[in-house]
């Protein structure tokens, strides 16, 4: 699979690129964020792979998070894919930033016409896992997934159902059960269908139910002031279902913090260390 560099800047001794490629799952080119560091230069290094959320692209975390610095110190790598398909014009994509462009939900979708391309499942676990581990010096047996709202979500479901790919998880303001909340019911009822069943099989709550999770404790981190907290995001089901099945989860309400990326920048060291401790 040929890669397109789109661009490379040095940033604390690695580099920042911006890739694009034609994907065979979604259909369509995607774009990626890698970043090397350092140490990669020697051999490969152990990864992360980010995902954002709503309305968001590759460039998001890659701009605003200041996770670049750290990276660099801790000899890890960070892979950010875009959100969505973009640019297979299904009628109504973009009518609105919670459902198609820029909100794949990162669920392989089963309903027309989104099941021809909204496969973000399939893309982050088999297609770009793979084009990245080919295609840079990275140690694919030393990865971990983290991301934020719906990002946040695809981290904890993709982490929990793959625990022999992705090693580590963690979370920023993740919508921890679409099943139960209006993000979750559009986009769900949309990719999936009406049938509820088929949905359990992307909710982090009911998925750590019934598989848990083995590795080391979830680390979710939530703003008390998010303007999301308590119609869409809801971590106390989260609480809840890691009690009940007896994973460790090590959630941090921290005060006074919201949806932004300010408050994602303030605590993404703790987050790159905590995964670089397990990887």
């Amino acid at each position: 699979m040929t890669l397109k560099t789109i661009s490379q800047n040095k940033s604390f001794g690695g580099t920042q690129g911006v890739y694009s490629h034609e994907s065979r799952e979604t259909g369509c080119p995607m774009r990626f964020g890698v970043y090397l560091p350092p140490a990669a230069e020697k051999g490969p290094v152990p990864v992360l792979f980010w995902l954002s959320g709503l309305t968001c692209t590759e460039e998001n975390f890659t701009v605003k998070a200041g996770a670049q610095r750290v990276a660099a110190e801790l000899g890890i790598a960070l892979v950010m894919p875009d959100t969505s398909p973009r640019g297979l014009n299904y009628p109504g994509d973009s009518a609105s930033y919670d459902f198609g462009v820029g909100a794949g939900f990162y669920v392989d979708a089963t309903e027309a016409p989104w099941s021809g391309g909204y496969r973000m499942y399939s893309y982050i676990t088999k297609e770009l896992f793979a084009l990245v581990g080919n295609s840079f010096a990275l140690d694919m047996q030393r990865a971990g997934i983290f991301g934020h709202s719906m990002g946040g979500h695809g981290a904890l479901t993709i982490g929990v159902k793959n625990p022999d790919q992705f090693k580590t998880i963690s979370a920023f303001s993740p919508i921890v059960s679409p099943t139960r909340c209006p993000w979750g019911e559009k986009a769900l009822t949309g990719y999936l269908g009406a049938d509820r069943a088929t949905w359990a099989d992307y909710d982090a709550t009911l998925l750590i139910a019934k598989r848990g999770w083995k590795g080391p404790a979830l680390l979710v981190d939530q703003g008390t002031a998010d303007q999301f907290l308590e119609g869409q995001l809801k971590p106390e089901l989260l609480t809840a279902a890691c009690a009940e099945a007896g994973v460790a989860l090590k959630l941090r309400m921290q005060p006074g913090y919201d949806h932004s990326y300010f408050f994602i920048s303030t605590f993404v060291e703790d987050h790159l260390r905590h995964h670089a401790a397990h990887l």
